[in-house]
């Protein structure tokens, strides 16, 4: 019936637009306010930005209002008849509710003209929309926008602006700080950067095959990863190159944009998304040093999403969809924040893993949590499930050390984690825990339900026999049966200059992990791998210490990790008292 439905709506469109199906499949309903007024839509309407380029956009009007609070959504993708049934379905939404919404595509995507280059033409282009959008006869003055991903940066780029200028902004899953999403700890994110760069790399999106992908990821050097996988894609070759926050970065994610915001904000992030660490930043600065009313008013959701996408937790469990989730918040923010209704709402809610339900919070990270250190240890074998790797909460009293080798042609393979990828989210971990490349350290049986909620850190002392390495952690929630997923990781890819040997004494290092929120069950296990190698989530470090975009050489690199009570490598958990 589905299929049938989608084949003929091109023919059936004029007749009955997309109201039925997208009320049907797209659009939230539970406690959100009825419609109240018909909608007449303006196509195709133009505006010429300086440099003469047309940006086109479809206005939606609510019929019998003159004046209105505006939405503005600026879509970087093009118009392909499922984007456009959203668009539609979205702006509907809100215009049967009093707004006027605003569908404007980016450079080059949607009906608008020029080249399309992601994120580099977004502040300019932005800015000359809201003077356009101010000239209009049916604009009264208020406007918010609302988005996520790049979607989410046509908001960041403009968030600074006034008169005219954004009176509300809805980000969802994206940050102001995108080198900090592509080289988290340093290492780059292949895959995020892969999948982007294949989807979006012509005059049309399309969704990268498995196949493509793995012909990319297969192979040196790294800058050539996209010509393996479809072809030269400029865009990519740049992230690719850019390793240090340079220019080309700054040109992108400008100067303390979250300090500089001008209106509230409502964040929405993932636990499994690449954005989450910097979003949890940026919110962080508005609440500290934003204008008063803004900090006041923003807002943050977290909940158990990846990029774009619903998660299923451990035994089937989700959180709902994820495009409705995104868009059922809008309808209060913007009736708060554009039509000066008295609506309240938590300064923080997040989804609670393990018990699986959504809790309302006064701040972000949670002041209450109490910082608790599970110390590594081991007889000198933590190597895979059959080592001898513990985590206990009493530092040893013997001096040890596990090592292991990292060979960049045979990495430990990515299970789920924050990618921009259909691979994103919840995976089992039992095969890359029999790697002997990889250290397991496994807590007792827990007693109680233990809840972890903020930011997690493992400090390890470490040597290598590589100038340059990288060092990996990633936090496994085992289950009673003994099957293990992941929860939350992270990388540190840094110079060892002294490393010739593994005579020089450990080094200390401090490895951030991704912020969660996870109940471990009575009965389960906290564990943490230590590797060097999470591929392709990462790029592999060749170990040679030249420029790893054009290197095609690589070393075996090996790595030591040490645990006593002069060198207490350890996992640092924020445990909320319960």
């Amino acid at each position: 019936m589905l299929p049938r439905l989608l084949y003929l709506l091109p023919l059936i469109w004029p007749l009955i637009g997309c109201q039925w199906a997208a009320q049907q499949f797209f659009l939230p309903r539970e406690g959100i306010r009825p419609s109240e007024y018909s909608v007449t839509v303006q196509r195709h309407a133009v505006m010429k930005t300086s440099d003469n380029i047309a940006l086109a956009a479809d206005i939606f009007r609510p019929n019998d209002l003159g004046k209105t609070p505006t939405i503005l959504v600026r879509i970087p993708f093009s118009k392909t008849l499922a984007n456009q049934i959203r668009a539609e379905a979205v702006a509907r939404f809100w215009a049967s509710r009093g707004y006027t919404a605003v569908i404007q595509g980016t450079r080059g995507r949607y009906e608008s003209g020029g080249h399309y280059y992601p994120l580099i033409n977004e502040r300019q282009d932005g800015i000359e929309t809201l003077r356009w959008i101010a000239q209009q006869p049916w604009y009264n003055g208020k406007l918010g926008m609302w988005g996520g991903s790049v979607f989410g940066y046509t908001q960041w780029a403009v968030a600074d602006q006034t008169d005219p200028g954004p009176s509300a902004l809805d980000i969802q899953i994206c940050s102001t700080d995108f080198y900090g999403m592509f080289y988290s700890g340093g290492a780059f994110a292949l895959e995020s950067a892969l999948y982007w760069a294949i989807k979006s790399h012509g005059t049309e999106d399309i969704d990268p095959s498995l196949d493509d992908l793995e012909r990319g990821f297969n192979g040196f050097p790294l800058i050539e990863a996209d010509n393996r996988a479809i072809g030269d894609v400029p865009f990519f070759n740049d992230w690719a190159t850019h390793q240090e926050r340079d220019e080309y970065w700054q040109s992108i994610d400008g100067v303390d944009r979250a300090k500089h915001i001008k209106a509230p904000a409502l964040l929405m992030a993932g636990w499994f998304d690449p954005f989450l660490p910097t979003q949890l930043n940026d919110f962080a600065q508005i609440r500290n040093e934003a204008e008063p009313y803004v900090a006041a008013n923003t807002q943050l959701i977290i909940g158990p999403w990846s990029h774009a996408d619903t998660v299923t937790l451990p035994g089937g469990i989700n959180a709902g969809d994820y495009r409705q989730a995104s868009l059922a918040p809008s309808i209060d923010w913007f009736d708060r924040h554009l039509m000066g209704r008295n609506i309240q709402a938590a300064p923080v809610k997040i989804f609670v893993m393990g018990d699986n339900v959504w809790r309302d919070e006064q701040e972000w990270p949670l002041t209450r949590v109490k910082p608790t250190q599970y110390y590594l240890s081991s007889s000198g074998n933590a190597n895979s499930l059959r080592g001898t790797g513990l985590l206990t909460t009493h530092a040893p009293d013997f001096e040890s050390a596990d090592h292991y080798s990292y060979d960049p042609l045979h990495p430990v393979p990515s299970r789920g984690g924050a990618i921009l990828s259909p691979r994103a989210g919840i995976a089992v971990q039992n095969e890359i825990e029999a790697r002997e490349d990889v250290l397991v350290y496994t807590s007792a049986a827990l007693e109680k339900d233990t809840e972890v909620t903020g930011n997690i850190e493992a400090v390890l002392y470490v040597n290598t026999s590589a100038p340059n390495t990288d060092f990996y952690a990633k936090l496994v929630d085992v289950h009673a049966d003994g099957v293990a997923y992941n929860v939350s990781d992270g990388i540190l890819r840094q110079d060892y200059p002294s490393s010739s040997s593994h005579l020089q004494s450990p080094r200390q290092i401090t490895i951030r992990l991704w912020p969660t929120s996870m109940v471990f069950k009575k009965g389960h296990h906290i564990r943490l791998e230590i590797t060097s190698s999470n591929y392709p989530r990462y790029d592999r470090n060749p170990n040679t210490s030249r420029n790893i975009a054009v290197e095609t050489s690589t070393n075996v690199a090996m790595q030591s990790v040490y645990h006593g009570s002069t060198t207490p490598s350890r996992l640092i958990l924020p445990i909320v008292p319960r």
